[in-house]
C-alpha cells in the first residue's frame, strides 16, 4: 500500500502525519491524499499563526526565537541550557528562569492566535473534556 502511494503520489507515507480517516470506506490512496491535505493545512494554519505572532506582536521576534528553538527547529536541542546557548547567537542573553516563563508567555501568545481565546479559557475547556 506504501509503494502504491509512493508510486501514485510520489510521496512516502512513513515521515508523514496520516490521520483515522484511511481506515474509513472508500479508495484507500484517496483517504491517504484527504489525510496529507488535511494535514498541510493544518500546518499552514500554524505557519501563519507563528508568522502573526512575530510580526505583529510585540514581543514577537523575541517569542518567536523562544518556541523555534523550543518546539519549531529541525535540530532537537538537548536541554534548554542548548537553547539558552543559542538564543545567545541571536543577542537574546537570558537566565534559566526567564527562558521559562518567556517560553509560557509565547506559547500563551501562540495560543491564542490560534484558538481565539486566552490559554485560561483553553484550560478551562479541557479540564471539562479530561477525566482527573
Amino acid at each position: 500500500m506504501q509503494e502504491e502511494f509512493k508510486a501514485e503520489y510520489g510521496l512516502s507515507t512513513d515521515a508523514l502525519f496520516v490521520d483515522s480517516e484511511v481506515n474509513k470506506g472508500g479508495n484507500r490512496l484517496e483517504s491517504y491524499a484527504r489525510a496529507l491535505e488535511r494535514s498541510k493545512k493544518m500546518m499552514q494554519i500554524i505557519d501563519t499563526a507563528i508568522d502573526l505572532m512575530r510580526r505583529k506582536h510585540k514581543k514577537g521576534e523575541f517569542y518567536y526565537w523562544i518556541l523555534y528553538y523550543a518546539y519549531l527547529s529541525p535540530q532537537q536541542c538537548e536541554n534548554a541550557g542548548a537553547i539558552l546557548q543559542l538564543l545567545e547567537t541571536k543577542g537574546i542573553s537570558i537566565s534559566l528562569r526567564t527562558y521559562y516563563v518567556h517560553r509560557d508567555e509565547a506559547i500563551e501568545v501562540l495560543s491564542s492566535i490560534l484558538w481565539g481565546y486566552t490559554s485560561q479559557d483553553c484550560e478551562k475547556i479541557t479540564n471539562l473534556l479530561t477525566p482527573d
